[in-house]
C-alpha cells in the first residue's frame, strides 16, 4: 500500500480517520493525500476566504504529520459538492484506499440521496474504510460480510490484497435466506420441520462459503453463516457482537467492515442490501 487518501473536514469526526489513516501508513510506509471539498455553490468571497484558512490547517496538519509521526503527506483542495469532491480526488491520483469519517446526519438530504459517507464507499472505485470511533491501535478483528455475489467478490479480494496491513483475527459472515419460511402458510408448519429446513440450508450456506472464502484467498479466516430472521443489518450485527464476545482480545468496537465497490444483485435484493449497508453504517456510531 503506497497511497492513502484521508477526506477532512476538520471536525471530530475527520480527526478519528486521520489516527486511523496515519496507524496505516505508519505500518505500510504510505503517503497520505489530505483532501479537504470546499462547497462552491456560495459567492465567491466566501469560497476564497475558506480555501485560504483551509490550506493554511491543511499545511499546519500536513508538517505535523511529517515532524510528529514521521508520515509524509501531500495537499489538495476541491471546490465541489463534498460528495463530488471526494470522488474527484480519489480519480486521478488514485490511491490504494480512501479512509473517511463517519456520517454527519441531515435527515432530509439523507432520505432522499443517502449520507456523503454511504455515497461515497458505493460509488468510490478505490476500497473505502470509514472510521467511526477513535482507533486505539491495530485492529484485533476484522469482519468481511458478503452475499456471494460477484460484485461481493471483487470487493473482498481487494480487501485480501490489503490483508498484510490490517492484523488480528479475521472472520467472513454470510446471512442466508429462508425463502420458505416467508410464504404465508409458513405459520402452519411444524417446529421440527422448520429446524429440519433450517439444518439444512445452514449446511448448504457453509458449504457455499468454504468454496467463496478459497476462491478469493480468505480460506484461513473464521467462516460464519446466520439466517436472515430479521434485516440484513441486524443479522450482520448479530453476527459481529458474537464473533466479538469469543475473541480472546478486548475489542472496543464492533469488528470492522470494509467497503469497496458497488454491492452485488442477489435474488433481485440489490435493493434490500443497499439498505442493509446503509444501515450499518447509520447503526455503526460506536465502532471504528
Amino acid at each position: 500500500m503506497k497511497r492513502l487518501a484521508l477526506a477532512t473536514d476538520f471536525s471530530e469526526r475527520s480527526d478519528r480517520a486521520l489516527r486511523r489513516a496515519v496507524l496505516l501508513a505508519r505500518r505500510s510506509g504510505a503517503v497520505i493525500d489530505l483532501v479537504h471539498v470546499i462547497d462552491d455553490d456560495r459567492p465567491r468571497r466566501i469560497v476564497e476566504r475558506e480555501k485560504h484558512e483551509a490550506w493554511l490547517l491543511l499545511t499546519e496538519l500536513a508538517g505535523s504529520l511529517k515532524s510528529v509521526d514521521g508520515v509524509a503527506s501531500t495537499i489538495r483542495i476541491e471546490l465541489a459538492d463534498p460528495f463530488a469532491g471526494i470522488l474527484k480526488s480519489v480519480d486521478d491520483p488514485a490511491p490504494d484506499m480512501l479512509v473517511i469519517g463517519p456520517h454527519r446526519r441531515q435527515i432530509l438530504r439523507d432520505a432522499f440521496v443517502g449520507t456523503t459517507a454511504e455515497r461515497t464507499i458505493r460509488a468510490a472505485a478505490c476500497p473505502v474504510l470509514m472510521a467511526n470511533g477513535p482507533p486505539f491501535g491495530d485492529y484485533a478483528h476484522v469482519m468481511l460480510t458478503t452475499d456471494l455475489s460477484k460484485g461481493s467478490r471483487e470487493a473482498l479480494k481487494r480487501f485480501i490484497r490489503l490483508d498484510d496491513y490490517f492484523s488480528g483475527r479475521r472472520s467472513i459472515l454470510n446471512v442466508f435466506d429462508a425463502p420458505a419460511l416467508r410464504l404465508a402458510m409458513s405459520s402452519f408448519v411444524a417446529e421440527r420441520d422448520r429446524e429440519d429446513y433450517l439444518d439444512g440450508l445452514r449446511a448448504d450456506a457453509r458449504r457455499d462459503l468454504v468454496v467463496f472464502a478459497t476462491e478469493i484467498g480468505a480460506a484461513s479466516a473464521e467462516r460464519l453463516v446466520r439466517h436472515e430472521a430479521a434485516a440484513p443489518a441486524v443479522e450482520i450485527f448479530g453476527g459481529s457482537r458474537r464473533a466479538s464476545s469469543r475473541s480472546p482480545c478486548r475489542i472496543h468496537a464492533k469488528p470492522h467492515d470494509i467497503g469497496a465497490g458497488r454491492t452485488g444483485k442477489r435474488r433481485g435484493t440489490d435493493t434490500r442490501f443497499g439498505v442493509a449497508r446503509r444501515s450499518r453504517i447509520a447503526a455503526a456510531g460506536t465502532g471504528d
